[in-house]
């Protein structure tokens, strides 16, 4: 089914909170800019429920309503994006030009103004419980002169986490220099491996996560 769909589903007042609160999961499966977990966090602390988002008609709606806001943003900059294209294909130009290009595999929250430093907070908080949880790589797929680099990277990582969640979201340039390393440091090992490290990849993509939301500090 589609975004639109769900989207109905969760407005939907004769629907049970039950299945709205499905609706929604089902909606942020079709758009979370931050990936599905941190796009929930987010979206839950942003939308202030009473006691609990799935218990909360309104709360689903203003949660619903932030995802499609960001959503339009995403829409009218994959149109803008793909109109400059052209523009700059028929000129001859093969490589991209214009203002930066997110690309959809990173994180980053479209939206008209500055993204909700609650709602990034949040994000980062949510990723880095299951960042802790995860298993750490196999040594059977490891080679182990390089176990004790990842152990570090990972953390670094940790480190960096709770510096920036220390400082509500707005941490010192230091803190956003070493995570930028840290991101280096990860592409480097998986250049150098098979794609199969799961555990890698995840720090990789909370990493990222990181590096978009501790950059984003520096808005008002």
């Amino acid at each position: 089914m589609s975004f639109g769909t769900y989207a109905r589903r969760v407005r939907d007042e004769e629907s049970s909170p039950a299945r709205r609160h499905r609706a929604l999961r089902s909606a942020v499966t079709e758009y979370a800019p931050l990936g599905y977990h941190a796009t929930w966090a987010y979206l839950a602390a942003t939308a202030l429920p009473e006691p609990d988002l799935r218990r909360d008609p309104a709360a689903l709606l203003r949660a619903l309503d932030t995802l499609e806001a960001s959503r339009a943003v995403r829409l009218r900059e994959t149109t803008a994006f793909a109109a400059r294209r052209r523009a700059e294909k028929a000129a001859g130009r093969r490589t991209v030009g214009g203002p930066p290009v997110f690309l959809p595999w990173r994180p980053h929250w479209p939206t008209e103004t500055a993204p909700s430093r609650l709602g990034l907070v949040a994000a980062v908080a949510n990723r880095r419980a299951a960042f802790l949880q995860g298993p750490p790589p196999d040594p059977a797929l490891v080679p182990a002169a390089r176990l004790e680099d990842l152990g570090e990277l990972h953390a670094r990582l940790d480190a960096c986490a709770a510096a920036y969640l220390g400082a509500l979201g707005r941490p010192d340039e230091a803190t956003r220099d070493e995570t930028a390393a840290i991101v280096a440091g990860l592409h480097r090992h998986l250049s150098l491996g098979p794609p199969r490290w799961a555990p890698v990849l995840q720090w990789l993509r909370f990493a990222d996560l990181l590096v978009y939301c501790a950059a984003d500090s520096r808005t008002p």
